[in-house]
């Protein structure tokens, strides 16, 4: 006789074996969301930032993509906005598709620039699917502190 009692079910087996069959399985209700064949490429859309002494740049994988499908903007004064569409390729009726793991969609990616971004300076380029923006960086002028004398 066990001095735990099992809350998941009459039988009882080890904690400490992973065959357990009373384990708690916490998703074993959960249904994940599933995507769309036409928004599967938000979660494909990966970006690096990285603060150099200089400026801010960001590097994002877009393979396959074009420049003229790809929009970088500043939105709000302070937002980097990264966006574009990848379109299905054309499917032509007697072809027998094998596999489908290429994404396509549009996808979208915001990122707050910190108070020392110069966002009239932004430059973006792209060379091998490999978008890169590059937002300088201002000169951050210490407050001047003036000391009080204390009288008294």
């Amino acid at each position: 006789m066990s001095l735990i009692p099992s809350f998941f079910g009459t039988r009882r087996g080890s904690i400490f074996d992973p065959l357990s069959a009373d384990i708690w399985d916490a998703f074993r209700d959960f249904q994940f969301p599933q995507l769309s064949q036409e928004n599967s490429a938000i979660v494909n859309a990966r970006v690096d930032w990285k603060e150099t002494q200089e400026a801010h740049v960001f590097k994002a994988d877009l393979p396959g993509l074009r420049k003229e499908e790809v929009k970088v903007e500043i939105e709000d004064d302070r937002v980097l906005q990264i966006s574009g569409k990848r379109n299905v390729e054309k499917e032509d009726k007697s072809d027998t598709w094998h596999r489908m793991e290429r994404s396509s969609g549009e996808f979208i990616r915001r990122f707050r620039l910190p108070e020392n971004a110069k966002v009239d300076g932004v430059r973006a380029s792209m060379e091998n699917g490999v978008l890169t923006v590059t937002v300088p960086k201002e000169e951050m002028t210490q407050p001047e502190v003036k000391a009080i004398e204390i009288s008294g």
